[in-house]
Formats: structure tokens, sequence, C-alpha cells
């Protein structure tokens, strides 16, 4: 039988990543499986959407982005290949590509030492193959320097008091003591560079960068008292060089992100924040999709509280509500009442767990899983 909404013609998957299980084009590959088994007249549409996070080149190249890859330096110094995804002018550089945690080796951390200076590198390729409008998604970092890498690699000079370069990572702020911004590449000033985060935490302090997301970077807490300390130096020492505007970015909203390079995109390239899945909905040409869809199915790994600040499947929720569309949506895991979900504009959700109550077994088999989810999905709305 149809669910009280009736039929939907039109079905719309933009859903983000299962992580650890499923990247998001794999999500909707299977959720579009599932639904033709049970209602194979069904138009299905895929959009694979991302926050800004992990996984957002890959949402740019299947929404139609030519895939680039570059050779740059890696969080520990070592080269990595990364890939940023370009159309028409427009750049989706992906901070995580060439700063990212899953770039470090199983089980190691550096969370003083990391760097974001490959991410400045990735930026510049950007620039070089002729972008003119830039979202730079930040998350899932293995750095908290505050962007100073970054920003070296762009042109900025960073000494210590005896003149020397200052030490690749977060913790060798500490001995910062002049800072030159004036040979940042000059071209950011003709680029329109967006900041697309799903966070807001300020620079430092309880909601900071160390202290917010240090732990999962392998930070102890004395790590994380010394990366705040040193990230505040940093704005203190960068105020002396710009002016008070440092200090005021240190506590805008987005400095926090992926380890404070939101903060060095800010003060340093003059970029906008915005929220990472408005930004990605917009690249992506989610509106015009939208607009031809009956039946909007989003999703993530997890639906949680996290979900509703700033995550990909709130962003569709409320862009498909203010439509008029109903959206429905996947998980492995559901951590909200039905209340919160209807807040959200989320109908109803659908987690691998009521299919299978294994964890261990939903993510090692959450493609299969997933498939006899989408058929409920059908049975209740399409069918």
């Amino acid at each position: 039988m149809a669910d009280a909404a009736g039929t939907a013609g039109h079905v719309l998957i933009a859903a983000d990543k299962f992580k650890g299980s499923l990247t998001a084009v794999q999500v909707a590959e299977r959720v579009t499986a599932g639904l033709r088994r049970v209602a194979p007249h069904v138009e299905v549409e895929a959009l694979p959407v991302a926050d800004g996070g992990d996984g957002t080149v890959a949402a740019a190249v299947a929404a139609g982005f030519e895939r680039r890859e570059v050779r740059v330096t890696g969080p520990l110094g070592d080269e990595v290949t990364a890939a940023y995804a370009l159309r028409d002018g427009t750049a989706v550089v992906e901070m995580a590509e060439a700063s990212g945690l899953q770039l470090l080796p199983e089980g190691v951390f550096a969370p003083l030492t990391s760097t974001t200076y490959g991410s400045g590198e990735l930026l510049r390729a950007a620039l070089d193959a002729g972008a003119r409008t830039i979202v730079f998604g930040v998350g899932g970092s293995a750095t908290t320097d505050g962007g100073a890498g970054m920003l070296a690699a762009l042109g900025a000079v960073f000494l210590d008091a005896e003149g020397a370069p200052v030490a690749p990572g977060g913790g060798p702020l500490a001995s910062l003591a002049t800072a030159d911004l004036s040979g940042i590449d000059k071209r950011f000033a003709s680029v329109d560079l967006v900041l697309a985060s799903d966070v807001d935490n300020p620079l430092t302090g309880p909601k900071g960068a160390p202290a917010v997301y240090g732990p999962q970077k392998g930070a102890s807490p004395q790590d994380v008292a010394e990366l705040d300390a040193a990230l505040a130096h940093f704005a203190r020492v960068l105020s002396d060089a710009v002016g008070s505007s440092a200090l005021e970015y240190a506590q805008s909203p987005g400095a926090g992100a992926a380890g404070g390079i939101g903060y060095g995109a800010l003060v340093g390239l003059d970029a906008s924040f915005r929220p990472g899945i408005e930004v990605m909905l917009d690249v992506l040409g989610f509106a015009p999709a939208l607009a031809r869809a009956s039946l909007v199915i989003t999703g993530e790994g997890s639906l949680d509280e996290q979900t509703l600040h700033g995550k990909a499947p709130a962003g569709v929720a409320a862009a498909a509500r203010a439509a008029g569309v109903e959206v429905v949506a996947v998980c492995g895991r559901l951590a909200l009442p039905a209340e919160a979900l209807g807040k959200a504009g989320i109908r109803r959700a659908y987690a691998l767990t009521d299919v299978e109550p294994d964890v261990a077994r939903c993510i090692a088999e959450a493609g299969p899983i997933l498939e006899t989810v989408a058929e409920g999905i059908a049975r209740d709305f399409l069918s």
C-alpha cells in the first residue's frame, strides 16, 4: 500500500556518505536498486551531497565536475596525491584531500606538528587552473595549525625570534615572533573564496578548535592546552601584522573549522563563511533537481543530534520543506526521536539497524541492507 502521502513519481536521492561503509555515490546506487525492485516505474535521480567535509570533491565529480589530481604535501610532510573538482571556472577544494585524518597511517596522530601546507598547494592548483570561484570545503582534518601551513604555502612568512621559519604544526606557533602576509598570492584578491563548513566554532577557548576537535586528532589534555595557547598567540601576532581584525576573526563563526584552517582563510585569504551544505547544494544544482522531485531521500551514517546542526540531511530537508516536497531519510543508526525529525522536515527515517540489529554487520554489509531498507521506502511511499 502507498503511504498516506500518496504516490511519488520522481524521487531525488540527495544523501551524504555512510562514513566507513559507503560513499555518497554508493548510497545513491543502493537506494536506487532497492526502490526499483519494488517500484520499477519510478523515476529516480541521484544527486550525492556533502557538507564541505570529506567526500565533497566526490559529490562535485558525481554532479559533473571534472576531477583534477595534484601532488601536494600531506599532513605529516610527505607527498600525497590530492584531488579537487573544476567546472566552468568554479573549483571545489576539499582540505581533507591534502590535510585529512584519512591520510595518516593507522593509529598515527600528530596533533602538534601536522600541517595544512598541502591545502595551500591545493588552493594554488585551483588558481592555476583558472578558477574564479573556489568553494573551500573544510572538515575531517588531521591538523590544528590555524591554517598557518596553508598560508605559508601561499606566500606568507612566519618567523621565530631568531628569524628562522617556524616549524610546521600548531604547537610550534608558540614560538612565532613575526608574521608577514604581504606575499600571499595576489590572485586571491580577485577570486571569490567561500569557506564551506558545517561547524561555526571560534578559533580558541572552550568551544574552540583544540578543545572540541583536538582529542579526535590524538591530542591529550596537555596537547589541547598547548595548542589553544599557541593559536591564541598566533592570532595576537597576526594582529600586529594586519590589525585588530585578526583578533576579531578568531572569534568569528567558522574560524575553528578543521583545526583553525577556517581562521587562516578568513584572516589571510579574505574568505567568506557559509554553512557547507548550503554552499554545496548551490554548487551541485540541487534547486533544479528539487523542482523535478515529488519525494526526496536524504541521509548519512548516523542521524543524531549533530545532524541537526548543519549536516547534509538537515540542509537537504530544510530546502525541500521550503519547496513543499516531502523528505524521508536513510541512515545506519538513528538516534533522533520522531519529533526532532519532524521539526527538521524529515517525515520518517529508515535505519539499517531496523533490518539488522548487529551494528558490526550493518557496517560490513551496509550495501545490501540499505537496498532492503529502500525496498521498505518504496512500499510505504511509491507503490
